[in-house]
């Protein structure tokens, strides 16, 4: 605004002619810094399904009414999606979702941006979900479920004792998913899990490996065997099978995790600030609630439990009951150790 006054000519200051220039000016100079402020319509690229429309329920929606921002939600997500994005040098996407592994590899790829945490200013949260390059948006859980009637394990090393709890097991086909479970079998405590002793592990599994019919890669697959008797237990996903009477479940051992939304690499400062609003309205716990309605995965804020139905918070990851009893996933040790791991997981699966 200044320098525009400054190339004003010198008879036009002064008196009743300088105050109308200065009211013009400023009226220019804020005009337009609102406008480059901020994008009325910003994309983003999620995971899709019930969590696609969590978000929209629980964030986007909020932000449409408060600020007339509109997000519009594409799927599936993958690192090769956000890779090809950023390699061609595209602007218009500028949010994506990744899993806690992920996110440091794309990191370390420079495929996303870090996050200006003072312009976002959010409410409380957990530390974890507060990620230099990522918002923790949404907790999800890995646990032990049955089929109803079976004999119920409280812990994984009951879980994994095929005669005291006898039945068939349904297992990840996943290392990251598997081998803690494995070693809490093997009488490791959830807070002494990493560095995992990946040798100790698989020597777990190799005692259990005759009594896995399935090692899944969807995640409805152990619910839907379950269900039709296929096999008695599952490693599973907790929203799979909360608050379906066909199950009985555990989050005592269960592995904590987040899905992040970061920002795509390259991406203008008036989308920025738009995404930061977002972020805003992802940290407000009354939004949370909201997004817990459409599935039963929690928010990062530490206070969203009296938010949530008293009779349904046994399942929710971050519920205080829940979060206390499971370990949260350890990111950086599998971005430096996991290309090794997976090498091992392979020759293992050819033994079965």
């Amino acid at each position: 605004m200044w320098r525009l006054i400054d190339k004003l000519p010198w008879r036009t200051r002064g008196g009743a002619a300088e105050t109308t220039l200065l009211l013009a000016a400023a009226t220019l100079a804020g005009t337009s810094g609102i406008a480059a402020a901020q994008s009325k319509e910003i994309r983003m690229i999620e995971s899709g399904g019930a969590s696609g429309e969590s978000i929209q329920k629980g964030y986007i929606d909020p932000l449409k009414a408060k600020t007339g921002i509109t997000v519009v939600r594409e799927s599936p997500s993958s690192l090769g999606k956000l890779r090809a994005l950023v390699e061609s040098g595209q602007t218009s996407t500028t949010l994506f979702e990744l899993g806690s592994g992920i996110i440091l590899q794309a990191k370390k790829l420079g495929l996303i941006e870090k996050i200006d945490w003072a312009a976002v200013n959010p409410a409380p949260m957990f530390p974890e979900a507060k990620n230099e390059y990522g918002f923790g948006y949404q907790y999800f859980s890995t646990i032990m479920a049955w089929r109803k009637g079976a004999k119920e394990p409280k812990n994984f090393t009951e879980f994994f004792d095929v005669k005291a709890f006898p039945g068939k097991r349904c297992l990840p086909d996943f290392p990251h998913y598997c081998l803690p479970f494995a070693l809490q079998a093997a009488g490791v405590p959830i807070d002494k899990l990493f560095p995992l002793d990946v040798d100790l592990a698989f020597k777990k599994l190799n005692e259990i490996k005759k009594d896995v019919a399935v090692w899944w890669k969807a995640g409805a697959q152990p619910p839907q065997l379950m269900k039709d008797n296929e096999v008695q237990y599952s490693i599973c996903w907790s929203g799979r099978v909360v608050g379906d009477p066909a199950f009985g479940l555990n989050f005592a051992g269960g592995k904590a995790d987040l899905s992040y939304i970061a920002i795509v690499k390259g991406s203008s400062a008036e989308n920025k600030a738009a995404a930061y609003k977002l972020f805003y309205e992802m940290s407000l716990p009354e939004n949370q609630a909201k997004a817990a309605e459409v599935i039963s995965y929690t928010g990062p804020s530490p206070n969203l439990d009296t938010l949530l139905p008293k009779d349904k918070l046994w399942q929710f990851p971050t519920s205080k009951q829940n979060k206390e009893v499971q370990y949260f996933e350890n990111a950086e040790w599998w971005a430096e150790n996991g290309e090794a791991v997976n090498k091992k997981w392979e020759a293992f699966k050819l033994s079965l």
